[in-house]
Formats: C-alpha cells, sequence, structure tokens
C-alpha cells in the first residue's frame, strides 16, 4: 500500500494527471453581466473564448448575436461556432442555437448569448437558461450574458425606473449558480459617447435611445444596481471561503448593521435607530433576540412580538437566539454573519445592574472585536 512519503515524491505532471484524472461532475458557468446594451459584455465574452482558445481549450460559438456591431462581429471570426436551427413558427423561420448539435459536438466551453431569450415554439426547452442548465449537466463550462434588467427579481424596479416593458427575465436561481460573474462595465458618459458614435445602435434610433431607455438618470441607477447584484455574489464567495478556512468576522466586503433588543418597548427606537443607520451605510440589516429561555409574562411576550413585527416592517432580517448568555450568542452571531455596526440599548440603571451590563459588553467585545459598538441609553423599561 503506497504511504504518504511515496505520493510526496510525485512530479509536478503527475500531480497534473491527477487533477486531471477526477471526474467533473458539472460544467462551471461563467456570467458576464452589463446594466445596459453596448457596456461591453458580448466583447468581453467572445475576447475571453479567444484566450481560451489560444490555450488549447476547445471552445465554441453556441449562439452570438452582433446587433450590426463590426467589432463584435470581427471577433465572432476568430472562434468556431456551431451552425443553428432552423425553426418555421406562423410562416416564418428562426434561427436557435442548436442544444443538440452543441451536445453532440462536446466542445470544452460554449459561449451563450442573451441569457434571458425565449426560444421559438418547438424547441426543446421554453427559455435559452434551460439550455443553458443541460450543458452544465453535460460537464460543458459555458460563458453567457444578460444585462441587470432582465434578472427576474428586479425586472419591477426597471420597468417603474425606466417604464420600459422587459419581456423577458431570468430567475435570481440561475445567477446565484453561477461560478463567477463578471461586470461588463463602463461609465454612463462613456456609454452615451458610444451610443452617439453608432457603435450601439443605427443612426435613425440613437435619438430616441438617448431620449429614453439611455437617459442619463437611468444609465446611473441601473449601473448601480448591477454593481451591487456583483457585490452580492462577491460576498457569497467570501461567506463559502470564510466558512471553509475558518477565519474571522474582520472579512467582510460590505457593511452589515444589528440591533441586539430585548422585550422592552424602547427597543422599537433601536430598532428605527438600526434602520437608519442601515439605510445610509446601504447595509444588511438584522435584528436580534437572544431568548434566555426564561419565564415571562403575557405583556412582555406581546410587546416582544410587536417588537419583531416593527422590525420586519423596516426591513430587517429577524433573528431568533437561544442561549443563557446574551454577550456570547450575540458575539458568536455578528462573528459568524461578519457583522460590522452592532446597536445595543442601556437602560439608565446603577449600581449591580449597571455592573453586570458593562460586564456583558466587555464579554461581547471580546467575542466581537471586529465589530465597531454603539451603545444607546434609553429609560429604564
Amino acid at each position: 500500500m503506497p504511504n504518504d512519503s511515496q505520493n510526496s515524491t510525485k512530479t509536478p505532471e503527475q500531480w497534473l494527471e491527477h487533477v486531471a484524472s477526477q471526474e467533473k461532475t458539472r460544467g462551471l458557468l461563467k456570467v458576464f453581466l452589463g446594466y445596459a446594451p453596448g457596456v461591453g459584455k458580448t466583447f468581453s465574452m467572445l475576447s475571453e473564448g479567444i484566450r481560451r482558445l489560444a490555450r488549447g481549450e476547445d471552445v465554441v460559438i453556441g449562439v452570438v448575436e452582433t446587433h450590426g456591431r463590426r467589432c463584435t462581429a470581427e471577433l465572432v471570426d476568430n472562434l468556431p461556432a456551431i451552425e443553428r436551427r432552423h425553426l418555421e413558427y406562423k410562416g416564418t423561420v428562426f434561427e436557435e442555437m442548436d442544444l443538440d448539435g452543441i451536445l453532440a459536438r462536446r466542445p470544452e466551453v460554449v459561449l451563450v448569448d442573451e441569457l434571458a431569450h425565449t426560444n421559438i415554439e418547438g424547441s426543446r426547452h421554453a427559455k435559452r437558461y434551460e439550455d443553458v442548465m443541460e450543458l452544465l449537466e453535460a460537464k460543458i463550462d459555458v460563458l453567457v450574458t444578460i444585462n441587470i434588467q432582465h434578472i427576474e427579481s428586479l425586472t419591477p424596479q426597471v420597468q417603474s425606473l425606466t417604464g420600459i416593458t422587459v419581456r423577458e427575465s431570468v430567475p435570481d436561481w440561475v445567477l446565484d449558480r453561477a461560478d463567477e460573474i463578471v461586470l461588463a462595465d463602463v461609465t454612463p458618459e462613456a456609454l452615451e459617447t458610444r451610443m452617439k458614435r453608432g457603435d450601439i445602435y443605427p443612426a435613425e434610433r440613437i435619438e430616441r435611445a438617448l431620449s429614453n431607455f439611455f437617459r442619463r438618470g437611468n444609465l446611473i441607477a441601473l449601473r448601480e444596481m448591477a454593481l451591487k447584484q456583483v457585490t452580492r455574489a462577491v460576498d457569497r464567495n467570501l461567506d463559502a471561503y470564510v466558512t471553509r478556512k475558518r477565519l474571522g468576522g474582520e472579512w467582510c466586503v460590505r457593511e452589515k448593521v444589528a440591533v441586539c433588543i430585548s422585550a422592552s418597548p424602547h427597543a422599537r427606537q433601536l430598532i428605527a435607530r438600526g434602520a437608519r443607520l442601515a439605510e445610509g451605510l446601504r447595509a444588511e440589516f438584522f435584528v436580534v433576540h437572544v431568548n434566555r429561555g426564561e419565564k415571562t409574562s403575557e405583556n412582555r411576550v406581546r410587546s416582544l412580538e410587536t417588537n419583531i413585527r416593527f422590525a420586519e416592517n423596516v426591513g430587517a432580517q429577524v433573528v431568533q437566539l437561544h442561549s443563557t448568555s446574551v454577550a456570547r450568542a450575540t458575539a458568536e452571531f455578528v462573528s459568524q454573519q461578519r457583522v460590522t455596526q452592532v446597536i445595543f440599548g442601556r437602560s439608565a440603571v446603577t449600581g449591580l445592574k449597571k455592573y453586570l451590563f458593562y460586564l456583558a459588553i466587555q464579554r461581547f467585545m471580546t467575542g466581537a472585536p471586529h465589530a465597531d459598538l454603539h451603545i444607546v441609553t434609553q429609560e429604564q423599561a
């Protein structure tokens, strides 16, 4: 039987061969996300495909729409493509991505443009993202493009903002499934310049686009939405990394605010303050209650329920913990969630209760040293 010392004598080439021999369970999904047409999603995807092809990977185009853009068309010519299927629908012939052709060809990497596209009736799947899921199940890596307005949960907000009806969308879980999300980003000013040069739409569509979807305010807001989407993806990846490596609470990407409450009616003041702080920081917002297993009166039970409803109404994620130590349980939660701002209330007490309060605060700070602590004086409940 080989031992560890024998394994450690492998050459680099042998280690690479060993890694390559491991069974691949699924393909990898890489998303190129943009906030508007013309920001460079498809260009970036094609550029990566060309680089991978040059490195020796088997790369093909499943479907790419050039929209008459010369620079995009020039990149398409540098990659092999699977011929599209022709489907007739109501007397008109349409071209669709040939899913079966790609599966038969079995490339290592396939490029798929416009993820939110709805397939013509008669296709195996109703939506293009469903085609992509099948390719991933076949252990093929997929590079895709999508604009922020086509993410299902954001569609109503985009329609309200721009006044433009968004007819196609992709469920949020598809983006959550992505192994990597890349933001194709240019400033709104640069995008307007591209539009005026005719790099995005034909000349007859430019003025109408600039006065509607491509208004400066729309572009700024859409760009912010795209940046937030990428930030959430980065934070999810960091969560997984921190958990895997057992790293500390100081590893954070964005602000998170937590308010620690009791059954006191004055807790609503703390919640309101936390909500304002979270809004100002554009932070994730938690309201935390620790149940110590003590018997309590009906009045305090009702008061706690009222506090929790108020927290939910102002957009907080309510967290119920169970522990005999408020300080320890809260510190563990704050460290695990990498919360950056914590708010505690302090009753105007003296003597032993005051001493016990500060002792609990000291224990919390020892358990969660990375968090900024806010102590708000309240009237005694």
